[in-house]
């Protein structure tokens, strides 16, 4: 065979050679193209579940939720006895003192680690912090002196009603916790936990207090 011949197999076999490649390269290019089902796969949601951060935000969303009030009143004296000299130099006052007591928990406390949560049973298990006093407003139309007595030589002390007021709000802050407006308190923030977390699809709520 002459070297013309040989030349012209070698051209042939170099031009089948290139062909190949440039398929191979078109072909790779081609499977890196996304097919409809790969788009629709893409555009598809995926499921997944947000529990822990979602229902935190939400709870301390609530702050200081306030889920009782009470309105508590009272009788308080104060002043001073200078026995036969009362007349004199005595100065005394009687309040009749009222007051709504407001009772709640803080929820802005609460935190990842107090939370618990069964994603296959749908059980969520809560601890928040103990029911408190929040607020001790008196009633400044309701609350009135009935009586104000000061001695023929005296003009009486000027800080006798603010005393005496301050006495009446610890009076009545105890007289409603003695009352169990904690208990009640608690109770309430339960049944309102409750019924939120049931309202984001949970089956079941467990709440507990810290103490």
């Amino acid at each position: 065979m002459s070297f013309r011949s040989w030349a012209g197999i070698a051209l042939i076999i170099l031009i089948i050679g290139v062909l190949a490649l440039i398929a191979w390269g078109v072909r790779g290019v081609i499977s890196t193209i996304p097919t409809p089902d790969d788009v629709a796969a893409a555009l598809e949601p995926e499921p997944y579940e947000e529990i822990g951060p979602v229902v935190i935000t939400s709870i301390r969303d609530m702050a200081r939720l306030t889920t009782v009030e009470a309105v508590e009143y009272t009788i308080v004296e104060k002043g001073t006895d200078r026995g036969w000299l009362s007349w004199a130099r005595g100065d005394s006052i009687q309040l009749f003192a009222v007051a709504r007591i407001g009772a709640g928990v803080d929820l802005s406390e609460v935190s990842v680690r107090d939370i618990s949560v069964d994603p296959e049973d749908g059980v969520v298990e809560l601890v928040i912090p103990n029911a408190e006093v929040q607020y001790v407003a008196v009633d400044n139309e309701a609350t009135q002196i009935l009586d104000r007595s000061t001695g023929v030589f005296t003009r009486g002390d000027p800080r006798l009603e603010t005393d005496t007021r301050q006495i009446a709000d610890e009076v009545l802050r105890q007289s409603a916790i003695d009352g169990g407006l904690l208990e009640r308190a608690e109770d309430n923030a339960r049944q309102v936990l409750t019924d939120f977390l049931l309202g984001l699809g949970y089956r079941d709520v467990i709440v507990e207090f810290e103490g």
